[in-house]
């Protein structure tokens, strides 16, 4: 089938194959992504008409995650796999708390990143990187990275829902340890990652579906996520279902699926390196 091209989309863009980020970018209601992207979506939905909220419930992760540490006293953030830049990004939210907070974001995808540039150009104390996570040595020596964060000083690595596209023969693991040994004592890892334990035949048919984008995605179990964040001391309440890492307690709204942590199937934790 021949899709249409927007005039705003790169012309390197494959736009009939579905990008993970731009799937993400619609199920949070988003208009930076193609047809094909919306056709497979929907088809996800089929099987699993939860994704939206589940889409929602990690950015409000990510936004409690970023928040806490903001707090904690960290003002660097390096954005692993940021996706399209949408309301509420990493800066908004640790710029609330100090405004002379950096952040970097990374990510491969060629449309997020044309976006990332056109809507954070201008942005004080963020930059964009246009780099693969699975190759730490040059996310961490390109001189975009060098020459925003200091990595002498404690930062906070955001790793929210991407390693669930890092296939196990990528070595996920050895990802995180190169990412965590090039930071100091002081240093957070955020990190959220769907899991197959509660509905294994729904994320399997997800996962299926997944398999036709330009980057398939991965269920872990607990224990295979937890082995992730080795190294790492995690912050109460540790690695626990999404909806329930530090909620808002204050003007929170009803959650949409009645607290049912099966039909989010995620995780997630925020861990302290010492």
């Amino acid at each position: 089938m021949q899709y249409h091209r927007p005039a705003w989309a790169p012309d390197e863009i494959d736009i009939e194959r579905p990008s993970v980020a731009r799937m993400y970018d619609f199920l949070l209601g988003g208009s930076h992504n193609f047809a094909a992207d919306r056709a497979l979506a929907q088809k996800s939905m089929q099987a699993w008409p939860d994704l939206p909220y589940l889409a929602r419930a990690n950015r409000a992760f990510m936004h409690r995650a970023v928040s806490h540490i903001s707090r904690a006293g960290v003002d660097q953030f390096l954005d692993l796999g940021s996706g399209i830049p949408t309301g509420g990004n990493v800066h908004d939210v640790a710029q609330a708390v100090n405004p002379q907070a950096r952040t970097v974001y990374v990510d491969s995808d060629p449309v997020a990143i044309a976006h990332s540039n056109a809507l954070l150009g201008q942005v004080a104390h963020a930059r964009v990187l246009h780099a693969d996570l699975r190759d730490p040595q040059a996310v961490l020596g390109d001189p975009v990275l060098t020459g925003h964060l200091d990595l002498a000083r404690p930062v906070a690595v955001l790793m929210i829902s991407v390693l669930p596209f890092v296939p196990d023969e990528d070595d996920p693991a050895r990802l995180v340890a190169a990412y965590r040994d090039a930071t100091v004592g002081g240093s957070y890892l955020a990190m959220s990652h769907g899991t197959k334990d509660y509905e294994p035949k729904t994320t399997g048919e997800v996962q299926s579906l997944y398999a036709q984008t330009s980057q398939p995605g991965t269920f872990r179990t607990r224990e295979q996520i937890r082995a992730l964040m080795d190294g790492y001391e995690l912050l109460p309440p540790g690695l626990v279902d999404i909806i329930d890492w530090r909620p808002a307690t204050e003007d929170a709204e009803p959650d949409p699926l009645g607290g049912d942590v099966a039909r989010y199937s995620m995780l997630a934790a925020v861990g302290r390196l010492g």
